[in-house]
């Protein structure tokens, strides 16, 4: 599925239909806490919900202080201990705590208005951070300020610790150049792992919904397809045709378009001869240096199976550890 829903979506969809939400999101972890600082759950008026703070371990008791929130119109910072023995209950290997900002959509939480603002930049692909007073009323949405928050998907306090920030980017997505075997492998894992998955072909017989049954499939030549879609900082392109008139027109849209990611097919003397190409197109070296070729992390990968695995790794160490 393309452009999964988040918990601000949920929640105004419920706000919107009548029923009322609350959010609550992991401000704070220490120990081996299940979901990271910025987790979220959304329940609604009826006490429905979607999401998690905690993989199961203490959503019964959040969803209970969610319903009282919207009966008092009031947020609420909760603070839970997550036992080494109810952690194994639920699957984990260890416990640890969690504090849980609990917000009403509302007056005494997250104005409605603001709510749909940040739904509106997640949908236009905007960077946005929401920004919590934890001890007050102050909510704002800003754009600015926050870099590598924002470079490394990094919630988190202030440094004063009165002020949660939450950032939400863009959903993530990755383009694939070539519909190859390597590729049915690769869209798959990425989907899975939260991408949205783009199959990018003007070969028909490669590029088809029967073999991308999860991805949408775009008969286009790359770099055209590439400048549609709207490449940007949360996108990762993969580069699979192996073939110079598909993948080098891609790699030049996309060294001037900051994906956080270009991977290459090809082995290390095909990749020499795709950097003399690119020279002599006019790219600098430090241009060329963003491209990983050959592809992946070296695993000793045999198949594509195993390559694709090799490529889904490298791409998310670029996201996480760049």
């Amino acid at each position: 599925m393309q452009n999964r829903e988040t918990a601000p979506e949920q929640a105004l969809r419920w706000v919107q239909a009548g029923e009322g939400a609350a959010l609550a999101t992991v401000i704070e972890t220490w120990g081996s806490a299940p979901r990271r600082v910025g987790a979220q759950l959304v329940v609604s008026g009826s006490g429905a919900m979607e999401g998690s703070v905690s993989g199961g371990c203490v959503e019964g008791a959040v969803v209970i202080e969610a319903l009282e929130a919207l009966e008092t119109g009031e947020s609420r910072l909760l603070e839970y201990g997550v036992s080494d023995g109810d952690a194994f209950a639920v699957g984990l290997a260890c416990g640890g705590t969690i504090r849980v900002l609990v917000e009403p959509i509302g007056a005494g939480g997250m104005p409605e208005d603001m709510l749909a603002d940040l739904v509106a930049a997640r949908a236009a692909r905007k960077p946005v951070a929401y920004e919590a007073g934890l001890k007050s009323d102050a909510r704002k949405l800003v754009t600015d300020g926050h870099a590598d928050r924002f470079r490394t998907d990094r919630s988190g306090l202030s440094e004063d610790g009165q002020t949660f920030i939450a950032i939400h980017n863009p959903p993530l997505r990755m383009a694939i150049v070539g519909g190859v075997h390597i590729a049915q492998h690769l869209e798959g894992m990425a989907r899975a792992v939260g991408f949205d998955t783009f199959i990018i072909d003007p070969r028909e017989a490669f590029g088809s919904a029967a073999r991308f049954p999860g991805a949408q499939v775009i008969n286009d030549w790359p770099d055209d397809a590439l400048r549609d879609l709207g490449v940007d900082a949360r996108t990762a392109l993969v580069l699979l045709t192996h073939d110079p008139k598909l993948d080098d027109p891609a790699i030049h849209f996309a060294l001037g378009a900051g994906p956080f990611y270009i991977g290459a097919l090809g082995s290390g003397r095909t990749h020499a001869a795709r950097r003399a190409r690119l020279e002599e197109a006019g790219f600098k070296p430090d241009q060329i240096d963003q491209i990983h070729g050959p592809v992946g992390l070296d695993i000793g990968a045999s198949g594509p199976a195993e390559i694709a695995v090799s490529i889904m790794a490298e791409v998310i160490q670029s996201l996480r550890k760049p």
